[in-house]
């Protein structure tokens, strides 16, 4: 995947979303010293940066579909919430049929809204990993198509497009930090950034309690970690032992840091509190870093918030904490 690819994408994908904004952090550039700014992914349609590839890969089906019944096919794919909600919306927009399978205890404000977006809802695994294999198994017994959340070149290049409004409204930025959770977004980011500009520092931040390529990346391989209960819900889990993006993440990403659970929360209720955004655990991860003092090197920083689909309960109970 190149360049080129991370381009087409942009033009597939932007009658359907939002340019996000690029803001400045007066909170995090007085707490850190750097000059800071958040890209809030947690603005965009279906309130995360999943819609990019779920977009991207919707309508790069269509372009390459040979007729009216592969058109028809239903797509399935599996997810931890947000991607699912992204492809339904996706699938909607496009007249396409789409199963998602979830963990049954995946967050209400994203089970609902897939549902709503007409997918067919089936929130029946233990775990993100029980749902991916589910959903293969399926695919496979269907003779339909498996999106991956992550795994997937057209997801992957959806993200990528992430970085290019960066570099377009901040091009002296020098790091930038993402959430990892499967990798496809520091994929697409790293790839992108450092296409254009190779001095670009990409970090990645996976939660402390699923720190699937932090041990992968020190293995030299992708290893099984245990996955720990955490509020960043959308990055926990082992990632697919056929994934692509293991090779990405090693040639584009500098470094992956771990952020600790309790940073996590305190990064959610300070982004509420000090710059009036609301964001999901898996969307504050990267903030939390920062705040931790985890990953300072430069000057310039952007940090991408990924999503807002938190459930309110856990919201309340966070900001009362």
């Amino acid at each position: 995947m190149t360049l080129a690819h991370v381009l087409a994408a942009r033009r597939r994908i932007d009658p359907y979303i939002r340019r996000t904004p690029l803001i400045d952090s007066p909170w995090l550039s007085s707490l850190t010293g750097a000059s800071v700014r958040l890209k809030l992914e947690s603005l965009q349609v279906t309130n995360s940066f999943k819609v990019r590839g779920a977009i991207n890969v919707a309508v790069a089906l269509l372009e390459r579909a040979s007729g009216d019944a592969e058109r028809s096919r239903p797509l399935v794919t599996a997810s931890a919430g947000n991607h699912g909600l992204a492809l339904a919306f996706a699938a909607e927009r496009l007249g396409l049929r789409l199963v998602v399978f979830t963990p049954r205890e995946a967050p209400r404000a994203k089970l609902d809204h897939i549902a709503r977006h007409r997918a067919d809802l089936r929130a029946v695994a233990d775990t993100y990993e029980d749902a991916e294999r589910l959903a293969k198994q399926f695919a496979a017994a269907e003779r339909i198509t498996y999106i991956s959340p992550y795994s997937h070149p057209d997801v992957i290049a959806g993200a990528a497009t992430i970085a290019i409004e960066i570099l377009e409204d901040w091009p002296e930025v020098e790091t930038m930090l993402v959430p990892v959770g499967g990798g496809g977004l520091v994929s697409g980011i790293g790839l992108a950034a450092k296409a254009i500009s190779g001095r670009i520092e990409i970090v990645g931040v996976e939660a402390e309690s699923s720190p699937a390529f932090h041990a992968s990346l020190a293995a030299g391989r992708i290893v099984e970690v245990q996955v720990k209960p955490t509020i960043a819900d959308g990055l926990a889990g082992n990632m697919d032992p056929e994934t692509i993006t293991f090779d990405y993440v090693r040639r584009y990403v500098d470094r992956v840091v771990l952020a600790p659970e309790q940073a996590i929360e305190d990064a959610v209720r300070s982004l509420a509190a000090e710059e009036h955004l609301i964001a999901e655990g898996a969307g504050a991860t990267a903030v939390a870093a920062l705040a931790s003092g985890l990953c300072l090197k430069t000057h310039h920083v952007a940090v991408v918030v990924s999503g807002s689909n938190i459930d309110r309960a856990q919201l309340a109970r966070l900001l009362a904490g």
